[in-house]
């Protein structure tokens, strides 16, 4: 009993999920330098990079098109709060980032929503925030997509439902197409 009321409590630890996508991984493997699907331990001080650069970028992307730094987060507790956060930075000159649908230029930063998706260029980043209590660091978990993260949804027009209920075949002559007409018209 005395050894349970003396040990620590255990602390958890805030972990940032990442999945990338991008749509020719298979053939070029960009992402092949991130540890998919093994947490990583990053100390709560060390600004997190990432991009082409493998001796400055802590992530690399095996992309000539990315930027030297592409972005870069840092893990901070909000002022008089116990709540942690990551803020987002473009480290790109000739790039924009966008957050969800904020539009980040060089060196603009901002705090990155809890969940998000970044884009850049062909790349795109789901972002998910898993929160800890731990003060000393945090982890990442990086995860590859095989399918977009976000799509263009090409919906075919919706067709119009009568009152009665359901159409009774999908194509409409254009002798028996519903028209609109007043209340008043008879």
């Amino acid at each position: 009993m005395i050894f349970c009321e003396e040990a620590d409590t255990e602390e958890t630890v805030t972990c940032l999920h990442m999945t990338f996508y991008h749509p020719c991984q298979d053939d070029k493997m960009m992402f092949r330098c991130l540890n998919f699907c093994e947490r990583e331990q990053v100390r709560a001080n060390e600004i997190a990079t990432f991009g082409r650069d493998s001796t400055t970028c802590r992530y690399n992307f095996m992309d000539s098109r990315v930027s030297r730094i592409q972005f870069a987060l840092q893990f901070y507790r909000k002022l008089d709060t116990s709540e942690f956060c990551f803020e987002i930075k473009n480290m790109s000159k000739k790039t924009k980032l966008r957050v969800d649908h904020t539009e980040l230029g060089y060196l603009n930063k901002m705090d990155l929503p809890w969940k998000c998706i970044i884009c850049f260029g062909e790349y795109q980043i789901l972002t998910e925030m898993q929160e800890g209590q731990s003060v000393d660091y945090y982890e990442t978990y990086f995860h590859l997509a095989q399918m977009p993260l976000l799509q263009e949804r090409c919906l075919p027009a919706l067709q119009p439902v009568p009152e009665c209920g359901m159409f009774t075949s999908l194509s409409l002559s254009p002798d028996k197409c519903p028209k609109e007409i007043d209340e008043n018209e008879s």
